[in-house]
């Protein structure tokens, strides 16, 4: 075999194509095993955030009468829902929202709640939708709120925020009463 090759035979030569291709191709294929962990993770971390809100308003429209103590039991629980994500990016409002005497489809604050944020104002005019609240009744709004920090960001490179709002009717009677 003479020492050297004439461009030619170098033109034809197959030998370490398939590393070639595999060199050009491997960082797109990392790229999108990263990308899909990490929409798995935030779609996870989304249906997490829409279960805490359905289970807040739950366990709070279960009991005629809840107190300060109760909630805070009840932001502990739905906090666990979370894991395996940090808890320190939730935020959590707990409202009874009750309908205007004096208007009928406007809707006020009866009572709310806050963890890690700042509550509605008592007795402040709040949007809910409509046919949610009937005379002499309310209804229990959650509001969730939490801060998506992607694990590695390969692909989702900057946090950002879920939120899901939950209304469930009061199931013993036709208010929830709050006492601090």
């Amino acid at each position: 075999m003479p020492a050297t090759r004439s461009p030619i035979h170098l033109l034809q030569a197959r030998e370490g194509t398939v590393a070639i291709e595999f060199a050009f191709i491997a960082p797109i294929l990392i790229l999108l095993f990263l990308g899909t962990i990490e929409l798995c993770n935030a779609l996870i971390c989304h249906q997490k955030v829409t279960t805490m809100a359905a289970s807040a308003s739950d366990l709070v429209a279960q009991d005629e009468a809840i107190t300060g103590t109760q909630l805070s039991d009840v932001f502990t629980a739905v906090n666990a829902i979370m894991y395996p994500f940090p808890t320190s990016g939730s935020r959590i409002i707990v409202t009874s929202v009750k309908q205007n005497p004096g208007h009928t489809g406007q809707y006020l604050v009866d009572w709310s709640v806050p963890f890690n944020t700042t509550a509605h104002t008592v007795g402040a005019a709040i949007t809910i939708p409509s046919g949610l609240v009937t005379n002499n009744s309310s209804v229990i709004m959650t509001e969730i709120s939490y801060t998506y920090t992607p694990p590695s960001n390969a692909v989702i490179r900057s946090s950002f925020t879920m939120s899901d709002t939950f209304y469930s009717k009061p199931r013993k009677s036709n208010f929830v009463v709050y006492t601090p």
